[in-house]
């Protein structure tokens, strides 16, 4: 049986309504953005304008003269990386969880019994998606935001993890919600996840 599992996610593609339903399901801890970030900012090196300025953004400057052991002076991008990545590991230790986003795949690769998803969706499903979440928001901007986010994703995962967002040689099992709904997506990683 897996006991963490991980889900990223292209933006619209029902990633966070899957994990949910996954953890319900399973009776494990759900964790997502606001809890990963809730816990960086107890870690009391970053104040609530900071993360959320910055959150899942890559820093302009990366900030290669600075001393990788003052972590003060550090970037903040990469202070709240840090603390994202320290509060990912607490949840994942503990064991029962369902971690949505934060690279959490990556970060907890070398635990035991994980299940790594992606989850991934047509345009057009993403697009009807976001207009039940956004009602009177119009096609043209979902669409701009849907590419904005997945290029933010894209450009976070590979500054921070040097891995290729999406690319199924990070992911135990690739699911395309648009394709298989919703409930079938939740059912087939319940099941991977008791293998």
């Amino acid at each position: 049986m897996k006991n963490i599992i991980t889900i990223s996610r292209q933006f619209g593609a029902g990633g966070s309504t899957i994990g949910r339903a996954v953890a319900k399901r399973l009776g494990y801890y759900y964790c997502d953005k606001d809890m990963i970030l809730r816990a960086a900012l107890e870690s009391g090196s970053l104040t609530p304008q900071e993360v959320s300025r910055y959150d899942e953004k890559v820093p302009t400057e990366f900030g290669f003269g600075q001393s990788l052991f003052d972590f003060y002076n550090k970037p903040l991008d990469e202070r709240l990386f840090n603390a994202q990545r320290e509060a990912v590991r607490r949840v994942a230790e503990k064991g029962r969880c369902v971690i949505v986003g934060r690279n959490a795949n990556i970060i907890l690769q070398e635990f035991d019994r994980t299940l790594h998803v992606f989850v991934a969706a047509s345009l057009r499903f993403r697009i009807r998606i976001l207009q039940e979440r956004m009602p009177g928001v119009s096609e043209d901007r979902i669409l701009e935001d849907i590419h904005t986010v997945d290029r933010a994703r894209k450009k976070y995962c590979k500054h921070y993890t040097n891995t290729e967002f999406g690319n199924s040689d990070y992911y135990d099992l690739c699911v395309k919600s648009s394709s298989l709904g919703i409930e079938k997506c939740i059912d087939m990683i319940c099941e991977a996840a008791d293998a």
